[in-house]
């Protein structure tokens, strides 16, 4: 660990307020070089936090934390909030197993006053915390940090119009640094700039000249200046002011020097009702190979310092993602009707890839997810083959859109469902935990998994051939496997698995990438002589029911493992055998699945050991259900 003159003596925000304001500049150096030094050691999000250097120490300066509320908006650019926030000695912990987390969490720290990783939720929530210290006679100031990126969703200003009716007392600042992690979508200045230039405004413009060409001058010139307020509301300052903030800015978000006179004349303001603060920072700042790269390092691997290499995956096989974007823009290349949508993550669904081939058909929506899954169901109306690639903890964004805007009506929407089950360093906030099972409770859907990539592009090719209905298909982060990677035209039979490996004890039944681990269960209860069926479920909905019923009628054990939660894939099995009898005779069937909590950041490997869901795991959970005594009878197969 370096030594430094200020940051050695800075353990809370007490310790940076005793401080000189021109030894604050210095202390905004340290803090940079430390957080860089940091994070090539941990990966993470780097480019967010550099260039919330300055207004991070501004801040703990000027306003009394943890008392006053100080809430970032997603927590990519938390981490030099966390070091100066009492854990700089465990920063090196960092996203690792029993270390820090990657985002702010209240459990964590008394100075994260609410936990958050998903986008947009800042403003929703300080104007809560202000609220409650309305009802509770208290003064004390609530602060939300918000990106540009983040206000291309919906939810902030949702909140900014709700906070501006009430009149509450909070302060927002908009961190404007032109840069969503996919730009230019999301940034606050091409979103004006399109605005001014686009047709909406222009057309109004046009509609206020014909319908005054008629009356006299006097009244034109009325108009005219009414027109000029009408470009006035959306541009600037007066956007804010007709949601009912009173604005300030932009302001140079690297220059202490204005920083601190400002947000010092905001805590002292008697202004009664939300300010906005609108500072313009730089992300990737004070570091040459952020500053010059594509996404300003918005998330990294290990890197050298020096030269700003990231440490390269040793694996020779592609990504998941990768398998799918290369299947995807086969399959667009004859059928124009193909349609590639995400918010805010082409890079992170392979989006990118598809979008340089087909410019023209791949659409970044932002990060607002709702908007994504109904834009795909227009599209669906008219006879497109819209792919929506969202994470599957992004897509929770958007069910009320899944179930009302493409369940009722039957729309043949397909969901490529990525970062599907425990994702490692992001922890909870970030794991796919829960689309099994929300999507599987909806009529009308096909719901896919894939064991490896082959499985994969053989789901993408199903995918593309459904055209009566939605569906969706998960898939893991990280590298394939290596198989062999099929042609486009193999495509999966509806609702049918796969038998993998045949034994006569214990049936094995996999939905999804558990596959491998399953096999090494396998193996190992053979060895004890045990013989072992394993079957890739491939369908959790509709499901395999003939080969289910068979596995139970010809197996002293069935077993079902998934990537998810209660409620998923083995729940759907247990209940189709229980309508047909099976659990009247008595049946030893179990049901793996993601324990009833919030597994904390790790990684994979070790997330899935904690779960049960490793080979150890599925071994032992065979034995133990061997040693139980209840037996179903052997009769006749099902049809």
């Amino acid at each position: 660990m370096q030594k430094y003159e200020f940051l050695d003596k800075i353990n809370y925000p007490s310790d940076l307020r005793k401080l000189k304001k021109e030894q604050l500049k210095i202390l905004a150096t340290e803090l940079r070089k430390e957080l860089i030094d940091v994070v090539s050691t941990t990966g993470g999000h780097l480019g967010a936090g550099l260039g919330v250097v300055e207004l991070t120490v501004a801040l703990h300066y000027v306003f009394n934390t943890p008392k006053d509320k100080l809430v970032w908006d997603v927590g990519h650019q938390a981490y030099p909030h966390k070091i100066i926030t009492g854990r700089k000695d465990g920063i090196r912990t960092l996203r690792k197993g029993g270390g820090l987390s990657g985002f702010t969490k209240r459990s964590e720290s008394e100075y994260d006053p609410f936990g958050a990783a998903h986008s947009s939720t800042s403003i929703s929530s300080t104007l809560g915390i202000a609220v409650a210290n309305s009802l509770s006679n208290n003064s004390n100031h609530v602060i939300a940090v918000i990106g540009d990126g983040a206000m291309s969703a919906g939810m902030a200003y949702e909140a900014m119009n709700n906070a501006g009716a009430m009149k509450s007392k909070l302060i927002v600042i908009l961190n404007d640094n032109d840069m969503s992690i996919a730009r230019p979508v999301g940034a606050m200045s091409s979103y004006l700039a399109r605005l001014l230039s686009g047709k909406t405004y222009f057309s109004f413009r046009e509609t206020v000249k014909s319908i005054t060409s008629v009356f006299s001058k006097r009244f034109k010139d009325k108009a005219g200046k009414a027109e000029m307020f009408i470009r006035d509301i959306v541009s600037g300052g007066t956007l804010f002011n007709e949601l009912g903030f009173y604005y300030i800015g932009p302001i140079d978000g690297h220059n202490l020097d204005n920083l601190i006179p400002v947000l010092s004349n905001v805590k002292n303001s008697k202004y009664d009702g939300p300010i906005l603060i609108h500072v313009v920072t730089k992300k990737g700042k004070g570091y040459k190979p952020a500053e010059d790269s594509r996404d300003k390092y918005h998330g990294v691997s290990k890197f050298n310092v020096i030269t700003g290499e990231q440490s390269k995956s040793k694996l020779n096989t592609p990504s998941y993602t990768r398998v799918f974007a290369d299947t995807l823009i086969k399959h667009a290349e004859s059928d124009t009707k193909i349609i590639g949508i995400t918010g805010a993550m082409p890079s992170g669904t392979g989006m990118d890839i598809f979008g340089k081939k087909f410019p023209d058909r791949m659409f970044d929506v932002g990060i607002a997810e709702q908007h994504a899954v109904t834009f795909a169901a227009g599209l669906a109306t008219e006879g497109y083959k819209p792919f929506a690639a969202i994470y599957s903890t992004f897509l929770q964004r958007a069910y009320d859109q899944v179930i009302h805007d493409v369940a009722i009506q039957n729309l043949p929407v397909r969901f490529a469902i990525d970062r599907a089950g425990l994702v490692g360093a992001d922890g909870p906030t970030h794991a796919g935990s829960f689309d099994i099972t929300y999507l599987s409770t909806l009529p009308n859907f096909v719901v896919m998994a894939a064991s490896d990539e082959a499985e994969l592009v053989k789901m993408v090719n199903t995918s593309v051939s459904i055209n009566d209905r939605p569906s969706a298909f998960r898939y893991p982060r990280g590298n394939v496997l290596g198989v062999e990677i099929p042609g486009i035209n193999e495509i999966l039979e509806i609702g049918k698995g796969k038998i993998v490996k045949e034994g006569t004890k214990i049936a094995i039944l996999s939905f999804g990438a558990r596959l491998q681990e399953c096999l090494k269960a396998s193996n190992k209860l053979d060895a004890k002589g045990i013989s072992t069926t394993v079957v890739d479920a491939r369908f959790a909905k509709p499901l395999d029911r003939k080969l289910i019923m068979d596995l139970c009628l010809n197996h002293e054990v069935l077993i079902t493992i998934e990537e998810g939660s209660i409620g998923g894939f083995g729940s759907h099995v247990f209940q189709m055998l229980s309508e047909r009898g099976f659990f009247d005779k008595g049946l030893k069937i179990r049901s793996m699945i993601l324990p009833d909590q919030f597994i904390d950041q790790d990684t994979p490997e070790n997330m899935y050991k904690f779960a049960g869901l490793d080979a150890e795991g599925i071994e032992q959970k065979a034995l133990d259900a061997l040693k139980s005594n209840i037996v179903i009878p052997k009769t006749k197969k099902f049809n």
